[in-house]
Order: C-alpha cells, then sequence, then structure tokens
C-alpha cells in the first residue's frame, strides 16, 4: 500500500496487494497492514458527482465518493486507471472516484462541497496512481468535457493529464499526487492495457485519537 506522507488515514493499493474489491482474503491483508476494520463502507461506481455521507460499513449505493466524520468506519473505492482522490479535513475523510466524466461532472467539488456541509474544513488532498497524460489517449470531446490540460502521449496522439486537471479542483489544500501511470507500471492493473476485472483500492478512514 502507498501511504501519502502527512495524512493520517490514507492508503491506495497496488496489484501486489490483491483485489481488494472482490476478495476477501486480499481484503484481510489490506486490513491488516493497516491496523483497520475489515468491513468497509463502498459505493456502486458510476462515473458521476454522488457523493455519500456514511456512518458505517456497508453499500451505501450508486456513486463515486464517501465522506464520513466516523472514527474507524474505513471508506473505499476501486480503480483500473481512473483517478483515486482522498481527502482529508480535521474530523473528516473523503474518498473520490474520478474518471473523466467524474471530472467534468464535478465529482471532485461535489466531495468538497460534502466535507463543508458536515461543518468541516478540507485541508489536503492525495491524488492516487491512475492513468497519465502520457498514455490516455483521447478525443478532442474529452478535452472539452474536462476543461483540459491538454497533453501528447508518448506516442504523439492527443490526451489529456487528469492528474493536472484533479488537482486544480482542488486549489487551496495541500496536495500529494503519486504521478503513476497505470498503463505504463505494471505494479497496478490497467483496465486499458489489459482489459482486467480486477481493481486496486484507495482506502481512507478517520483514527482513533
Amino acid at each position: 500500500m502507498i501511504r501519502p506522507a502527512g495524512f493520517r488515514g490514507a492508503a491506495f493499493g497496488d496489484a501486489t496487494d490483491g483485489n481488494g474489491r472482490d476478495d476477501a482474503d486480499a481484503r484481510e491483508h489490506i486490513c491488516a497492514e493497516l491496523g483497520i476494520p475489515s468491513e468497509w463502507a463502498s459505493v456502486r461506481q458510476v462515473h458521476g458527482r454522488v457523493i455519500h455521507r456514511v456512518d458505517g460499513p456497508g453499500l451505501a449505493g450508486d456513486g463515486d465518493g464517501l465522506i464520513t466524520n466516523c472514527f474507524g468506519v474505513p471508506l473505499a473505492i476501486a480503480t483500473a486507471d481512473c483517478v483515486p482522490i482522498i481527502i482529508e479535513g480535521d474530523e473528516s475523510v473523503a474518498v473520490i472516484h474520478a474518471g473523466w466524466r467524474g471530472v467534468a461532472a464535478g465529482v471532485i467539488e461535489a466531495g468538497r462541497s460534502a466535507m463543508a456541509a458536515t461543518g468541516d474544513t478540507a485541508r489536503r488532498a492525495a491524488i492516487g496512481p491512475s492513468i497519465g497524460p502520457c498514455c490516455y489517449e483521447v478525443g478532442d470531446e474529452v478535452i472539452s468535457a474536462i476543461g483540459g490540460p491538454a497533453s501528447t502521449t508518448t506516442h504523439g496522439t492527443r490526451s489529456v493529464d487528469l492528474w493536472a486537471a484533479a488537482e486544480a479542483q482542488l486549489a487551496g489544500l495541500v496536495v500529494w499526487r503519486a504521478d503513476r501511470c497505470t498503463f505504463t507500471d505494471t505494479a497496478f492493473w490497467s483496465y486499458r492495457r489489459d482489459g482486467t476485472s480486477n481493481r486496486q483500492v484507495a482506502v481512507a478512514w478517520v483514527p482513533e485519537r
């Protein structure tokens, strides 16, 4: 698991951690490593902007993010090229699944608004491994929907920089970025590279004090 520096309860998985979304043994291993409960809160990801506020584990429904201010309730989303984002506040934490459709729909702003609605203040955000501008070949309609920034892949075609787009929507926060591309780095599952059904997980929680 990748633990971003300065975060109290945040971790991004890779392929060596197994498929924490679907494999109970992999989840138990992840939880043992992080010292958190094995029952997580999750969502049925739909590439939208809905953020669910939860106070316990289980499936919250359709959506692309979760927020809690309850101690010891792990929140999890799963990715294999989309951008996983964790936002920490003083008393709460949110985890967000941000593909290009979610970024265009405003899922990151929805996560920030959900934290503000709890009365908390967002302080820092972590952008985990996902497909990078080196490899994320898209059409102009995707670049237009996100609002850029446009980039170029290593083989000379049009791409978009989702990392920079996400960071722009996290303005005002201290932002940590993994800057690791799931397509080129075989330490991660990548749907675009392999068509895999496996997913790495991003997990966030408010630790006991």
